[in-house]
């Protein structure tokens, strides 16, 4: 039910940007790429693809469910197309875990190590888009409260985490489960710092690919102008309220670019031609979904939601 109210609160953002803004803009975004970006995203995919495999390598590894290297960039690159093109945005990931589990004999932990890498991630965009926000002057400076006040809530809900750790409730041994999780493995550990540097060069990817997308429809204001629009947006695309990541990204694109002169219509189009960039850069999972011989529809039976 939740997933559901997700899922139609992207569909409305997105219905309420397109029609403010109109279609127009869809298309422009569209009509922007060719060959020569489409492939640069591909290139620059496969390096934020690879980092992000990494980082799921070393966090499987400190909670006891090791994957290779190859392995994880297969299934990254799978989930990343499963999340593209279904529903919610978040099943490849779910997907990836539950394979990886049966084939360590494991799910529960592997569930986690793809929450956790997922979890790592998004704390290291978030907390770049603060340091960025907060010290490079931009008209997008009024979202800094916003943002702040998102990683405020989620200290405070894993402060009451660590202390609901009581009892035997199903929410104690959850939380339980994850205060052990960081505390006698992912902290206690030498892999944060890999987790740390795999963190920043995925976001790098992401940034390096939105910027191509505004030059591909046409932006000129300098990278320096961009980064803050570019950073905003990007944390506006890992909220839970989307369909296959399509909604708060457009939406806040439209703002960011309005409010620093270069357009709302403008911001629209570049959103969308990141949206195609990526799934352009995510279709050799096409080939992995083949390969494996499952179903696309697999994650749909787990129920299960794992992200950050």
């Amino acid at each position: 039910m939740r997933r559901a109210w997700g899922r139609l609160a992207g569909a409305a953002i997105l219905g309420v940007v397109v029609w403010q803004v109109g279609s127009a803009s869809v298309v422009e975004g569209l009509r922007s790429l060719d060959a020569a970006v489409l492939l640069l995203g591909l290139a620059i995919g496969a390096v934020s693809t690879v980092a992000c495999a990494w980082r799921w390598h070393l966090v499987a590894r400190e909670l006891g469910v090791e994957i290779a290297v190859p392995a994880a960039v297969a299934a990254c690159y799978r989930a990343q197309l499963l999340n593209t093109v279904l529903p919610g945005g978040v099943l490849g990931d779910v997907h990836r875990g539950v394979v990886h589990g049966r084939s360590t004999g494991e799910t529960g932990r592997a569930l986690r190590a793809v929450g956790w890498e997922r979890v790592a991630g998004q704390a290291v965009q978030a907390s770049v888009a603060v340091l960025v926000v907060g010290l490079v002057p931009s008209p997008v400076r009024p979202a800094l409260p916003w943002v702040l006040a998102g990683v405020v809530v989620v200290a405070a809900v894993a402060g009451l985490v660590v202390r609901s750790a009581r009892g035997d409730g199903w929410w104690s041994r959850l939380a339980r489960t994850a205060r052990d999780d960081v505390r006698l493995g992912l902290l206690v550990r030498r892999s944060w710092p890999g987790v740390l540097v795999a963190s920043v060069v995925a976001l790098g990817g992401y940034v390096a690919t939105y910027v191509v997308a505004a030059r591909a429809v046409g932006v000129e204001a300098p990278v320096s102008t961009l980064l803050p629009l570019v950073l905003v947006v990007l944390v506006a695309a890992g909220l839970p309220v989307n369909v296959a990541g399509w909604g708060p990204r457009e939406g806040m694109a439209a703002w960011a670019f309005a409010v620093s002169g270069l357009g709302a219509a403008t911001g629209v189009a570049t959103a969308v031609a990141y949206g195609a960039m990526v799934l352009v850069a995510n279709l050799p999972g096409l080939v992995v979904v083949l390969a494996s011989g499952r179903p696309a529809t697999a994650p749909a039976a787990t129920g299960g939601r794992v992200r950050a």
